[in-house]
């Protein structure tokens, strides 16, 4: 699989072109003769659906064909997103929360130096890869480091998650762990909070009161448990996240038809909105 591949890849040329090769395939076939054959033949388009009822934590989902997780050009070598073109008359524009999450977990865990790094508008990566590494500037590689730790922070995961994702060793990783808890000490003290207020209710929720059950947090099974407690620490993050998006959406439409614009809201990608806007109200848009 591909684990394996990327680990016997350092050693072995080919593997890395197994994996190119995987790649390359599945880009055709899902994202090119897969969107094709789902163009509309009367408005020519791509028409997806969303779903409010799928993803657990809140999110919408999207399907049929899926349109979130068309990768970027800097994620493979050819740029699937640039097949996708405004009707003429119109240009795209994208509109995203920046760093919304880590926001969130700044605001509802009131960590005094996570709170410090988004109201100095520093570069959260690089201000906690400086936290972690005791340096005054981090070097790319340090500051991938922060960030693979700050966003594993928000979905709950262990040690072992984190060596296999950075490729050190478990001990490597629970060293980093607890550096970035002895510096953002109340994000440790809310996570756990989560955890035992999940334990002591049997659900978890939003900062917006939205719940999710989590049955199994008492779980005598260990993988089980620690599931449901990751689980008790996102939900509540990614959850009110996915509640702000779909509440800015409904502000938004409205701001739209109140101000008769004939620009047109077309998808959502989790923290980012996508429309199509005409020439004359780009800057009505964009305020």
């Amino acid at each position: 699989d591909e684990s394996v591949l990327q680990k016997l890849s350092k050693e072995h040329e080919i593997c890395q072109e197994i994996l190119r090769f995987r790649g390359l395939g599945k880009l055709r076939s899902t994202y090119v003769e897969g969107l094709l054959g789902q163009i509309h033949p009367d408005t020519k388009r791509i028409h997806s659906s969303f779903n409010q009822t799928v993803a657990a934590t809140g999110r919408l989902s999207s399907s049929d064909p899926n349109l979130q997780n068309i990768p970027t050009g800097g994620e493979v070598e050819y740029d699937i997103r640039s097949v996708f073109v405004p009707t003429p008359g119109f240009e795209m524009l994208s509109a995203d929360y920046s760093q919304v999450e880590l926001r969130l977990l700044a605001d509802m865990s009131g960590d005094k130096e996570l709170t410090r790094a988004f109201a100095n508008d520093e570069d959260v990566h690089s201000f906690t890869g400086k936290l972690i590494f005791g340096v005054d500037e981090v070097t790319s590689e340090q500051r991938s480091i922060a960030k693979t730790i700050n966003f594993g922070v928000v979905y709950g995961q262990t040690p072992y998650g984190l060596s296999q994702t950075l490729g050190i060793s478990n001990t490597e990783a629970k060293e980093f762990i607890d550096k970035y808890f002895a510096r953002y000490g109340q994000v440790k003290e809310f996570l756990q909070s989560l955890v035992d207020e999940a334990r002591e209710t049997g659900w978890t929720r939003t900062k917006l009161g939205r719940r999710r059950q989590v049955p199994e947090i008492d779980s005598r099974n260990r993988m089980r448990r620690e599931m449901a407690e990751r689980m008790a620490i996102n939900t509540p993050i990614q959850g009110t996240a996915a509640d702000m998006i779909k509440i800015a959406m409904i502000r938004i439409d409205d701001r739209m038809t109140k101000e008769k614009l004939s620009s047109r809201m077309l998808m959502q990608v989790h923290d980012e909105l996508v429309f199509e806007v005409t020439d004359g109200e780009k800057v009505a848009m964009e305020r």
